[in-house]
């Protein structure tokens, strides 16, 4: 009878995996009318603000170390990538620690675009990457993706945290990611990866909510007005434009 007991924490596992992935597919299926239309004014701001590409895709290490490309809203000038990178490194490596609460604030050097303090503040950047769990290298909660370079900056028992899917929201996420360290933000994403669930995963979808609206609530507002004026100056610009025809 003990040979035969073994495989069921097996099929609980995967049961537990394809809920998650119904979950996913059917919250992003749901949602997309209303990205695609925030998407389409978020963009248009990014680039009648800054110019250049509205899309930052970069390759992040997932689930058992494996590589794919994520993308966001870019929200930095060019140029600003490096300052970040060096940022991260330091804050895995622990010589960026707690802060009792406080915003744990990035250098100055990293150039934050007008829109992408907006989007930044109201955590709309992280959108296009509903593409990223629709295409499965994500899920909507799971561990925040890194870079190789800041993998390699990992203590050998962080890498436990790259058991699971990474994810645009997490426990981490909601439990004070701007003013925790590393290790202890590890330790969040370790104890979600071992007791995740889809009560779970639903309680954190929904705080992730709250934390959005209750703290930076004003920014989706003043993100509104931004895009507003945007799209006022474009057809202002369009209509010199078709003026000159």
């Amino acid at each position: 009878m003990g040979t035969l007991a073994t495989p069921q924490p097996v099929t609980a596992r995967r049961l537990q995996l394809v809920t998650k992935r119904l979950l996913d597919v059917s919250l992003c299926l749901v949602v997309l009318p209303v990205v695609l239309a925030l998407g389409v004014t978020i963009a248009l701001a990014i680039f009648l603000d800054s110019g250049g590409p509205v899309f930052f895709v970069q390759e992040r290490v997932g689930k058992k170390d494996r590589p794919f490309k994520m993308y966001k809203f870019r929200t930095l000038h060019n140029g600003g990538e490096s300052a970040a990178h060096d940022f991260m490194q330091a804050y895995i490596k622990g010589e960026v620690g707690e802060t009792d609460g406080r915003r744990i604030f990035k250098p100055d050097t990293i150039r934050v675009t007008r829109v992408g303090q907006l989007l930044r503040r109201a955590s709309l950047d992280e959108l296009p990457q509903l593409i990223n769990v629709m295409r499965g290298e994500m899920s909507l909660v799971g561990p925040r993706p890194h870079i190789a370079k800041e993998v390699a900056a990992y203590r050998p028992w962080h890498h436990r945290r790259l058991n699971g899917l990474p994810g645009i929201t997490g426990l981490a996420q909601v439990s004070g990611r701007s003013s925790i360290s590393f290790d202890r933000m590890v330790r969040y994403d370790i104890d979600y990866l071992e007791r995740q669930s889809l009560g779970l995963d639903l309680r954190i979808l929904l705080r992730t909510i709250k934390t959005v609206l209750r703290g930076d609530g004003a920014a989706i507002v003043l993100l509104a007005a931004v895009e507003l004026q945007s799209v006022i100056n474009f057809q202002s610009l369009l209509d010199v434009f078709l003026g000159e025809l």
